[in-house]
């Protein structure tokens, strides 16, 4: 029997709730007859995302006896048959209260809210810092889509990437950019899932906001350290995103209206009780704003929509069912001619269609034990499209990406001091590199490269452990087995020259290339005191599949590739060490971590090189080494009118190459910074919460600059001045900083009305900082300019995505 309730009055008074709870907990175990016992089970869940809450208080009456729930939101006792009385407390939650009949073992599902007063997110963010000191797991960083809502950020469009950015070693590439860099790595060295399956393309309008629907998103997890041994694939850091469960008996509906997008959430109970359904759009069409912007963007276009739906079957007491689905659709043109192969095209078109699927079965076996049971699909195609000038036909250069994968997972929790899990998983890649279709054009010769197709297979184990009082463990491994299978193409290149001298040919099916590595992972906890901890962690990672572009941010025009015998899986080894210390009864939290990765095999591209449409691609890039190394420090207050986080970082990310030919050296084999090297990276997000209807946020962010090439010198050819580039990133831009600020205004007085709505006022970029995204350099014309440039026959001209303020106006509202 399974009973799924949610309770929506505050209960009784406080006093008497924690009298007769401390009188309950007293005599826990009193005595009754053995005659007539029957076990009561509850499970405890989170309303916002149906995870389990732990610590949760049971009082049963009338026999005064209770306890606590555990990690997995459960808690099991033996009773004597009859009618009791359950009621259940949580700081911060609405308490709830349920008469159970008890005459056979019953397992009750209990469904607790967030009392009605806003400072039950600070309750719940105490907690987690609570959490943070003493869990094994380390470099680990969570936010709330509650959380991430007060963060001001571009063109008012609430973000999980850019709220990321402002966490210690997490940055981008500048206002647009396709991705994150954590701790130096590199934009494809992240894992980014979203309910368990992979994105590749995790942004909109140029990378200026992400893709996910932000109406569902539940929370956040960035893993940065001894990563669970139930990831792998990335060599740097997993981003595990979390659609919202829907509510099990009450129909809901949120949304917000905005300059740049709107957004609307629907969830409902289908069956009560047992099928539950959400779903949740976005779009954004903003090509008449573009215009206002600039009279250069009269034919630039963007628009894009995203959409994320839920299926939840609760099939019984023991087993759930999840179906979730998500696509994302971007298309935008630049007003600016391209030429491809002697045609060209009066401007340039990208279009981008992300399609995920899951679904998960989950099985509790008992009260300790649970398996599930994954199946995800991912089909991510982009698309370059480019008009030709003097006819209406179209060319189109289109790639892509398909991944199939299958999970299974057991879940054992023997005790508080001992819980573990294994798994094994299998991968299916099929990549497509490139196709050019010259639609009815005559002077373009159409190109198909060769598809790719790899299977990854690995097992997996994760112990937690608290063999002491002071000292906790967490202790995983993962094997990892690839192997790329024909039909291939690999080339054969002379040693001494680098040139193309063969090739062989594997047919449909035949094994090509096959790399067996085993990844252990390990973190240690010892407690310093009550509210202070020390930990340590390792973790060895592999990456089969790689983004190779040369340019600030991947393109359409990028390409993914598989390991192969040439291009060697990346690897790296991540070492960690950090203090943490809670202040103020743990809602303070200070942190002090240090970290150092090693890494081989990454990717490099030779100069000159060029991907496009290039049937060997192994000639075009070099692998190297890689080192990154920094110290994170952190304040984190969530608790009070004033409320946030301060950090700073000092990280260093440098790259080194090994080869031997001339053409396969960058720097001449001497260390050089990375592309997110960033020595001096400082944020700081303080939000003012003055009453019920007013919050004030701010950001400010400063870091060094992005490095870039600068010319070694330059030679006239045909009276036009050429640079030459000899070394990489030898020099840096200017500082990269920036102020944002958010005004949010709630209306109404009555707190429980069915309607909420509130307005969001905010300021992207408030002094209207002009910071360099990119430098580029042309020839100068006559004396223009020679103050500046003096004597120099090319000028250097910075690129800028903003150069003056941007303000939004945001409605939000949820009807219950």
């Amino acid at each position: 029997m399974t009973i799924v309730c949610q309770h929506m009055s505050i209960g009784i008074n406080t006093v008497r709730k924690v009298a007769m709870l401390a009188f309950a907990l007293f005599f826990t175990g009193t005595m009754a007859s053995q005659v007539g016992k029957a076990i009561l089970s509850v499970e405890v869940l989170d309303a916002s995302d149906r995870s389990p809450l732990e610590g949760v208080q049971v009082a049963i009456t009338p026999c005064l006896c209770g306890g606590i729930t555990d990690r997995g939101g459960k808690f099991t006792t033996e009773l004597s048959q009859g009618n009791y009385q359950v009621e259940f407390f949580y700081l911060g939650f609405k308490g709830v209260t349920r008469e159970v009949e008890l005459r056979e073992a019953m397992q009750i599902t209990v469904v607790m809210e967030e009392a009605a007063e806003e400072l039950s997110e600070v309750v719940l963010q105490a907690k987690r810092i609570t959490q943070n000191i003493e869990s094994p797991q380390m470099g680990a960083l969570q936010l709330e889509m509650k959380e991430i809502k007060k963060i001001p950020m571009a063109v008012g469009e609430m973000d999980v990437l850019r709220g990321m950015t402002l966490m210690p070693g997490v940055n981008s590439a500048g206002e647009i950019s396709n991705g994150l860099s954590v701790r130096g790595g590199s934009l494809d060295q992240n894992l980014i899932l979203y309910d368990y399956a992979p994105i590749f393309n995790p942004t909109h309008l140029f990378g200026l906001i992400s893709v996910f629907t932000p109406e569902v998103v539940s929370q956040v997890d960035l893993y940065r350290a001894n990563i669970p041994s139930r990831y792998g694939g990335r060599v740097s850091s997993v981003l595990d995103v979390k659609s919202r469960n829907p509510y099990p008996d009450r129909f809901r509906m949120s949304g917000g209206i905005g300059l740049i997008s709107s957004r609307l959430a629907i969830e409902t109970p289908l069956i009560k009780d047992k099928l539950n359904f959400s779903v949740g759009g976005r779009a954004g069409f903003t090509d008449f704003l573009l215009p206002i912007v600039s009279e250069r963007l009269d034919n630039t276009k963007a628009q894009f929509y995203d959409t994320t739906f839920k299926l939840i079957w609760l099939a019984s007491q023991k087993d759930q069912l999840m179906l979730s689905g998500f696509y994302a659709w971007d298309f935008y043109q630049l007003d600016m001619i391209t030429r491809i192969q002697e045609v060209n095209a009066k401007n340039n078109q990208y279009r981008f269609k992300t399609l995920n699927g899951t679904l998960s079965w989950t099985h509790s076996f008992d009260t300790k034990s649970s398996m599930r049971q994954v199946f995800v699909a991912s089909n991510y195609s982009p698309e370059n499209i480019l008009p030709e000038q003097d006819n209406p036909n179209e060319i189109r250069y289109s790639s892509g990406i398909r991944y199939l994968g299958s999970t299974t997972e057991y879940l054992r929790f023997p005790s508080e001091k001992v819980d573990w899990h294994a798994g094994v998983q299998a991968v299916k890649y099929i990549i497509e590199p490139g196709d050019l279709d010259p639609g009815s054009g005559n002077s373009i010769n159409p190109v198909t490269l060769e598809t790719e197709n790899g299977y990854e297979f690995a097992a997996y184990g994760n112990l937690n452990l608290k063999p002491l009082e002071k000292l906790s463990i967490s202790a995983g491994i993962r094997l990892n087995h690839f192997v790329l299978v024909g039909p291939f193409d690999q080339p054969t290149f002379d040693p001494e020259t680098g040139n193309l001298i063969g090739n062989t040919l594997f047919e449909k099916g035949a094994g090509v290339k096959t790399y067996n590595n085993l990844e252990p992972r390990l973190g240690l906890n010892y407690s310093l005191g009550e509210h202070a901890s020390l930990k340590a962690s390792y973790a060895r990672l592999n990456q089969y599949l790689q983004n190779i572009y040369n340019t600030t941010t991947p393109l359409p025009t990028s390409r993914w590739k598989l390991a192969d015998p040439l291009i060697e899986p990346q690897q790296s080894d991540a070492f960690g060490l950090g203090v943490y210390q809670g202040l103020a009864d743990d809602r303070i939290e200070i942190s002090l971590e240090g970290y150092y990765r090693k890494s081989r095999n990454n990717m490099a591209y030779k100069a000159g090189a060029d991907f496009f449409l290039e049937p060997y691609l192994q000639r075009e890039v070099i692998q190297g080494e890689g080192a990154a190394y920094g110290v994170e420090v952190g304040l984190r207050k969530p608790d009070g009118k004033v409320n946030g986080w301060v950090n700073y970082t000092y990280a260093r990310s440098f790259l080194r190459s090994n080869g031997e030919l001339l053409s396969e050296r960058i720097n001449d084999n001497n260390w050089y910074p990375s592309e997110f090297d960033r020595p001096h990276v400082f944020n700081s997000t303080v939000n003012f919460e003055g009453d019920l209807y007013n919050t004030w946020s701010f950001n400010f962010t400063l870091q060094s600059g992005r490095p870039y090439s600068a010319p070694n010198g330059v030679f006239r050819y045909r009276d036009i001045d050429v640079p030459i580039f000899i070394e990489r990133n030898n020099a840096r831009m200017r500082p990269y900083h920036r102020l944002d600020l958010s005004w949010k205004v709630r209306y109404g007085k009555k707190l429980n009305r069915s309607w909420i709505g509130d307005w969001t006022f905010t300021v992207y970029n408030v002094y209207g900082r002009r910071n360099p995204f990119n430098l580029f350099y042309s020839q100068r014309q006559g004396s223009v300019n020679g103050d500046i440039f003096l004597d120099s026959p090319l000028g250097s001209y910075e690129l800028s995505v903003l150069n003056s303020p941007v303000l939004s106006l945001t409605y939000n509202f949820t009807f219950n």
